[in-house]
């Protein structure tokens, strides 16, 4: 019987998908454990594995098809003994194929209207698709930006009388500020009901490339970058943030990194500044574990040990793998696990339980010279630390000024679950942790 292969759900919040690639093509035998197909998630670009065996009968779902519904069918293999050329697709996936151009033949039919309206009432309709952000630049015998024929039509600005400034002609905002109180076409005093609220609305934000007449390119959003949009944009309206920031002395910590680097030369193993952070936070969250929480709307989750995100920027957009249980690893299996999620992670070959849950994160951009930021929370995580650069400066030691090594770190904490004093006294234990780095080697 053949076995329908069925669009996977990679992320536990994916609804949908890009089938970006194939990798293999019909007729091809596969193999358990064999790479299929890249596939977009809302979180990044993953590689599908095929988990039975057989010959490719039937892809159903091109490559670079978007919007693929979780579940739905995209290819078909035949088992052993099975002619694959007399395999079909399925009947839903014909169905609906054959169903769009139904749609779009009867969608521009318009409802018969039962009393003919004047010809005065009509015309003012045509230009309402501008409204919305539709370009008429394709109309070679006038190419007006869709802001321009807005003003033109509040204003009672002819358009065909007017010489466009813009780019291959177009007339642009310019040019109707310029046009202003000149000869204009009559116009019937009583606006249509469709032109009315366009004239009194106030003006709108862009929602198409065609909307701004300053030169640009318009690069379509990709399924994790609209996730991280929706996402940060639930976080910041729905979180109660705080933030705490304190500043560390990092020579020690630096010290530190370069006897051990030294000692782990010949293993190959080199340790960085974000590997000790990584440790140095795991480390306060068991020391202060009234930040090592989440909140929810019945229960306020305690956890019982450090599980770190670790924000990676990666093509497109950013992915936290996770380095679990950060508090009892030591600091070259940070070090060694870290280095490999980080490049697989750039490589979009992360397993979805490497990089969902954690219970708290980590951002830095010290590498940028940053000197201070904060970050937005990772829900349902109560708490991130954010790590700046670590800057020389004058401070006060033991009453004389002295040169150190400062980095600002910052934490956002959410403060449903998390109180000033509580977020307070987490810093306070990362900020000892890291100036006295021997107790991680503990």
């Amino acid at each position: 019987m053949p076995i329908n292969l069925q669009m996977p759900a990679l992320s536990p919040t994916m609804e949908e998908g890009t089938l970006s690639k194939w990798l293999v093509k019909e007729g091809d035998r596969v193999s358990s454990g064999d790479l299929l197909a890249e596939i977009e998630t809302d979180k990044a670009t993953m590689e599908f594995e095929a988990i039975d065996e057989g010959v490719i009968a039937k892809i159903v779902v091109a490559e670079g098809t978007e919007n693929v519904k979780v579940g739905a069918v995209i290819a078909i293999i035949a088992e052993e003994g099975e002619d694959a050329g007399d395999i079909e697709a399925p009947a839903a996936s014909k169905a609906k194929t054959a169903a769009k151009p139904e749609a779009k033949a009867e969608a521009p039919t318009p409802a018969p209207k039962s009393t003919p309206e004047p010809e005065a009432e009509a015309a003012p309709a045509s230009p309402a698709p501008a409204a919305k952000g539709v370009s008429e630049s394709n109309d070679e015998r006038l190419k007006v930006s869709p802001l321009a024929r807005r003003l033109a039509e509040q204003k009672g600005v002819d358009l065909a009388a007017v010489s466009g400034s813009g780019p291959n002609g177009r007339i642009i905002k310019a040019d109707i500020d310029a046009a202003e109180g000149g000869t204009a076409p009559a116009k019937s005093e009583t606006p249509s009901p469709s032109a009315a609220p366009a004239a009194a609305s106030a003006p709108k934000p862009a929602s198409s490339s065609s909307d701004f007449d300053i030169p640009h390119t318009a690069e379509k959003l990709s399924g994790m970058r609209k996730t991280i949009a929706r996402r940060l944009t639930e976080a910041k309206q729905t979180i109660p943030h705080y933030r705490v920031s304190i500043d560390v002395n990092i020579d020690k910590l630096l010290k530190l990194r370069g006897e051990l680097n030294a000692s782990l030369e010949a293993r190959g193993i080199k340790l960085s500044v974000n590997d000790l952070l990584i440790k140095a936070q795991a480390v306060a969250l068991m020391q202060a574990p009234d930040s090592n929480v989440s909140y929810t709307e019945e229960n306020l989750i305690r956890y019982s040990r450090a599980d770190i995100a670790v924000a990676v920027s990666i093509p497109g957009g950013l992915i936290t793998p996770i380095i679990t249980s950060a508090d009892t690893k030591s600091l070259s299996a940070i070090a060694t696990e870290m280095k490999d999620l980080a490049e697989r992670a750039k490589a979009g070959k992360l397993k979805m339980h490497e990089y969902q849950g954690g219970t708290a994160s980590l951002s830095n951009m010290g590498m940028f010279g940053v000197t201070t930021f904060d970050a937005v929370i990772n829900p349902p995580q109560g708490m991130i630390l954010a790590i700046s650069a670590g800057i020389k400066k004058p401070v006060v030691i033991d009453d004389s000024v002295q040169i150190a090594t400062i980095m600002t770190a910052t934490g956002s904490f959410d403060h449903r679950a998390i109180d000033g004093a509580t977020g307070a006294a987490f810093m306070k234990a990362f900020k000892e942790t890291v100036e006295n780095p021997l107790g991680m080697l503990a």
